[in-house]
């Protein structure tokens, strides 16, 4: 079901905000920008397993990749207007999130980033979900570009509630089981603590196309990861006195996730008999994933002398440590005479972040104004490290182990930098119904310097039934520190693609330079209306100029590939001096072009009563956004773009042009239908050409094909009866009618089984789901 905009909807309108505002109290209803609130019942409602694709049922301007491949598939991220996950910022309670460690770095519009994984906060933990649309750099820090989603935990100190869901595919296969229980307890008479965990289990999918090579479907490559997670969050507050808190917040998950790669037929092993052996058949490497993911908030809170302040810390860490099963080290067999199968730690990845914050704020009332004035003011520290582990020696030797080389000793590194920065936010009215908000930030990072961000926020009231709102803001977003320094090497059986650091010697070698920050300008528009009672709608159209974007560029292919891999200590595995010089390439993250995103965002809720019969809550939401190419970076040795076309088309036609969701939910006494619709709009991307035998060679790194991705529809029911006041099941099914993605013609895919095109934030590729979900509630 789409949110209700927050402006909007009657009831959600009387809910007091913390995103968007530094204002103590501030209610829902008169936020001077777009906010959605999606609450807990809404995200239940969707059938899905998490947090993250719940929202991307009801929010029009949130997008979630078609798939992923590699390590990429293992992580999950999501956009909002378009823009890449890195610029969005997630606060959990108001907190900044840590990131994941798990760069995506296969091509594609979220190639580059390392989001916040928001998948591993316990769904059953979550009380509702703010969303800023809307620049904030200058409230909340540098990545809240495209804007703002603020998770607010529950902190209710008594009740039980569980659900499960059990799901399948239409095609029979992608079983899901998710349990999720939660609950709350005093803590003497001051305080409360709540827990809340989840178990997730999902199995692979399985949509590759035949095998060109083969003519049969034995390469897995495209589909689902089986992926098994668990997580725990644990909140908790205590009052030492009336106006002083500490309050306190835990949150764990592990998950374990398999992801198939590219078959490798058995003649690939003819001069390497003890693979031969154990593998007569050919194998399909399947790389995992073992990540550990915690992150600690502490702090105190209150009330001196009409200031509220808040004092916090929060540490939070994500370690992931990538393997191989079902794979070879084919230079090791021949040199050692050993065979391992297995390889437990190929890479390995750690992220973590330390932040700190001093928040004040108080409602002031000056001599010869009507209206109160609310300043507030910060200070932060933020410490961020990333590191780059070694591969066990089985996975570096010679070539490395088979579709993912293990990282050797000379791309390994340790890397850190220091934030520290101050904000400062003024709000009132100029009139009784006309609100200002003025905020402003400074930023020192260590290893980029400064930067400076405001924002201007108006909104007026010139009916009850209408108002009008606007802000215009500039943003910073500094380079990651995954960015700057994350490097591996992706093997396919006739290919290799290599990311590697700009600064290090391969890259540098090719015309690479330092990364700069990116920074934007972002204006919005908007109108709150009630035409008639209870019809509720919003309009908001923005414009997000932005500069520097950082994606991988400057790719190089064959023999200038070779180079820079050797450089970085590489070794190309045996045979593939008689690859096409385009299946061999590499490439670096680089500042490589500015952008202009230009859109709209349209929200209506409306209630039908029946009498006595029930009621019909009804509920439209719509984003159509467009992203142009404004500029483009060029080599500095060769004077050629860093983009390729290809590359172009991820950052400005990768995602849906527009997406819409519309429909109802009636409630009729013990009985609850939801019937909703979603159209995605067109994709259209720039293909690889494919040749030779099977699909094996990759023909051109320069000339594509446009191939359009058109609109789709999606059709979810969700049927609920409610047994009594403490039991509920729901039958369910997301996208009934089995909706597919379009197919990629025969010559674009590699090894024919690629038949649908994963580089897209368009339909999942893994068609109808269909479930039963049972609820208790005590």
């Amino acid at each position: 079901m789409p949110p209700r905009s927050i402006d909007a909807a009657s009831d959600a309108g009387e809910t007091v905000i913390v995103t968007g505002t530094r204002e103590t109290g501030k209610k829902a209803r008169d936020s001077v920008a777009p906010i959605d609130i999606i609450s807990a019942k809404q995200l239940s409602q969707t059938g899905q397993p998490n947090v993250l694709q719940a929202l991307a049922q009801v929010l029009p301007s949130l997008t979630i990749p078609t798939g992923g491949f590699d390590t990429g598939a293992l992580t999950r991220s999501f956009s909002l207007r378009g823009l890449s996950p890195n610029e969005t910022l997630v606060l959990v309670d108001g907190k900044r999130r840590h990131t994941t460690a798990n760069l995506y770095a296969d091509g594609g519009p979220q190639q580059g980033s390392t989001p916040v994984d928001v998948s591993l906060i316990p769904m059953s933990a979550i009380d509702h979900v703010e969303i800023l649309r809307d620049g904030a750099s200058a409230q909340y820090g540098s990545d809240a570009v495209a804007g703002v989603v603020n998770i607010i935990l529950k902190k209710q100190d008594h009740g039980f509630s569980a659900q499960s869901i059990t799901g399948i595919n239409a095609a029979e296969d992608g079983f899901q089981q998710g349990v999720d229980l939660d609950g709350g307890a005093k803590l003497g008479d001051r305080g409360y603590v709540h827990v809340s965990g989840e178990f997730f289990h999902q199995d692979h999918t399985y949509r590759s196309a035949p095998d060109a090579r083969t003519g049969t479907k034995v390469n897995k490559v495209l589909g689902q990861p089986e992926e098994t997670r668990e997580s725990v969050a644990v909140k908790a507050g205590y009052h030492i006195t009336e106006d002083i808190e500490l309050y306190g917040l835990a949150t764990y998950a592990h998950r374990h996730a398999e992801s198939f790669q590219n078959y490798r037929l058995a003649s690939s092993l003819a001069n390497y008999p003890a693979y031969a052996a154990i593998y007569p058949d050919g194998y399909s490497p399947l790389e995992t994933l073992d990540e550990n993911d915690w992150e600690v908030t502490a702090g105190v809170r209150g009330i001196f002398r009409g200031w509220n302040w808040d004092l916090s810390s929060v540490y939070g860490r994500d370690y992931d440590q990538i393997g191989l099963k079902q794979s070879a080290n084919l230079a090791l067999s021949t040199a050692t005479g050993q065979t391992p199968t297995r390889f437990p730690n190929v890479q390995g990845f750690s992220n973590s972040q330390w932040s700190n914050t001093f928040d004040l704020s108080r409602a002031f009332h000056v001599s010869g104004w009507p209206h109160s004035i609310n300043v507030a003011g910060g200070a932060t520290y933020r410490y961020e490290s990333y590191s780059v582990g070694t591969g066990e020696p089985d996975s570096t030797y010679g070539s490395g182990s088979d579709a993912l080389a293990g990282i050797n000793a000379g791309n390994a590194s340790n890397s850190s930098r220091d934030v520290v920065g101050g904000y400062i936010d003024v709000a009132t009215h100029l009139m009784k119904n006309w609100q200002l908000d003025l905020a402003g930030r400074f930023e020192h990072y260590t290893d980029v310097g400064d930067t400076e961000t405001g924002k201007v926020s108006t909104r007026y009231d010139a009916f009850k039934w209408l108002a009008f709102r606007a802000t215009i803001s500039n943003g910073f977003h500094a380079p990651t520190l995954a960015q700057e320094h994350y490097s591996s090497l992706t093997l396919s059986p006739t290919a290799a693609r290599g990311l590697i650091a700009a600064n290090s010697p391969g890259a540098l070698a090719n015309g690479a330079s330092q990364l700069k920050p990116e920074r934007s300008t972002n204006a919005t528009g908007g109108v709150i209306i009630e035409p008639v009672k209870n019809l509720h709608i919003t309009a908001d159209v923005y414009q997000i100029n932005l500069r520097d974007q950082i994606l991988p560029g400057g790719n190089i292919t064959g023999d200038q590939a070779r180079s820079a891999l050797g450089l970085n200590g590489f070794t190309l595995p045996a045979g593939s001096e008689s690859w096409s010089a385009s299946s061999l390439s590499a490439n670096w993250f680089a500042n490589v072009a500015s952008t202009r995103t230009q859109g709209v965002d349209i929200t209506a809720t409306y209630p039908t009563q029946l009498g006595s019969i029930g009621i019909i809550n009804w509920d439209v939401a719509i984003n159509l956004n467009r992203t142009r190419l404004s500029h483009q970076t060029m080599n500095s040795q060769t004077g050629l773009p860093l983009l390729s076309a290809q590359s172009v088309a991820y950052i400005t036609t990768a995602y849906p042009r527009s997406k819409m969701i519309w429909g109802g939910r009636f409630t009729s006494g013990k009985w609850t239908v939801g019937v909703h619709e979603i159209r995605y709009g067109q994709t259209t991307s720039e293909l690889t050409y494919y040749g030779g035998t099977g699909n094996t060679s990759s023909l051109s790194s320069t000339i594509f094909r446009e191939f359009r991705n058109t609109p789709k529809f999606v059709t979810n029911l969700d049927i609920t009866y409610r047994v009594n006041r403490n039991w509920s099941f729901t039958l369910g099914a997301n996208n009934i009618f089995d909706a597919r993605p379009s197919r990629v013609p025969d010559g674009n895919r590699y090894l024919g089984a690629p038949e649908y095109y994963m580089s897209t934030s368009q339909l999942d590729m893994n068609g109808g789901f269909y479930y039963l979900r049972a609820n208790l509630t005590l």
